[in-house]
């Protein structure tokens, strides 16, 4: 495993930050950690990020573990926190530069040209970082986070204070980091999740309240899963519904809202449908729609307690 938690606790004089949390996360996921504020995420992320150290329980990244060697698992890690640090007077590629020094990075020169194409800084590399926008600070943090190549990267509110387009556009860069690196990304926003994440743990007063992939969560609380289909050619509506635990169909065209029993995973027998009706699928997509209800449910039921 890439992260290992173990009966991780936090505790600040007589508030229990993290309770006891357990999880592992394997190489390649892109996991959505997902809570309102001061729920124990930011916490969470600054221990696997050896920035503060537990209460008790354990935890390793990359096999490194956070009280033997901190050191190491620093260097497994890239960290972009909340409010993101920067020296404003620095050039962008100056300060870069700097961190590259810092980190005793060699072949650096290479390392740091990679990063601002990666992160579509080119034009902006001989500003001055007080000089750019939000969106852009972002990016030179994600940069330097980037900088010496981790296998884990550590998000916490990445588009926190944005606006839509650079949402976006940090958004697409976090999703196509995430193809090669496993990603923890702490966000409170649904979309956020619904855009970029594997998996979702939400958590709520230092508990995990829920953890596990998108659509199996949705399908667990609402008892229903929809799915967007669309085939190459119009398929008729007859054959979709005739599918054993489909409930409902609704198209247009050659679109199709495939409605079904949570317990039952439609996807392949719409497949097979597709291969012996020689009408290939162009897209298959589960459609989230309930999160913020279900988000709003776990959280709140347990505040109540």
């Amino acid at each position: 495993m890439t992260v290992s938690v173990q009966n991780l606790t936090k505790i600040y004089g007589k508030q229990k930050a993290v309770n006891e949390l357990n999880f592992t996360i394997s190489k390649g996921e892109v996991v959505g950690f997902l809570g309102p504020n001061g729920a124990g995420k930011s916490t969470t992320m600054k221990i696997l990020s050896c920035f503060i150290e537990p209460t008790s329980g354990d935890a390793s990244v990359c096999g490194a573990n956070i009280y033997d060697d901190p050191v190491e698992v620093r260097k497994h890690i890239g960290y972009l926190p909340e409010h993101n640090p920067l020296y404003l007077d620095m050039y962008v590629k100056e300060y870069l530069q700097f961190s590259a020094r810092m980190q005793h990075m060699g072949n650096a020169g290479k390392k740091i040209a990679q990063v601002i194409e990666q992160t579509g800084l080119g034009l902006e590399q001989r500003k001055k970082i007080g000089q750019l926008s939000k969106g852009y600070r972002q990016r030179v943090g994600l940069a330097q986070a980037l900088l010496h190549n981790p296998e884990v990267l550590i998000l916490d509110e990445p588009t926190s204070g944005l606006d839509p387009l650079q949402i976006k556009e940090i958004r697409d860069l976090i999703k196509e980091v995430g193809r090669e690196k496993t990603v923890i990304l702490s966000t409170h926003i649904m979309q956020e999740v619904q855009a970029m994440c594997d998996r979702v743990m939400i958590i709520n007063r230092g508990n995990i309240v829920a953890d596990n992939s998108l659509d199996e969560i949705l399908a667990h609380f609402t008892g229903q899963m929809t799915l967007r289909v669309e085939f190459k050619q119009p398929m008729k509506n007859q054959l979709i519904a005739a599918i054993d635990g489909v409930e409902k169909v609704v198209h247009t065209e050659n679109k199709y809202l495939v409605h079904s029993r949570a317990t039952d995973d439609v996807r392949e027998k719409i497949f097979e449908l597709a291969v012996a009706q020689n009408n290939p699928i162009l897209r298959m997509e589960p459609i989230f729609e309930n999160l913020e209800d279900i988000f709003r449910q776990l959280t709140q039921e347990q505040n109540a307690v």
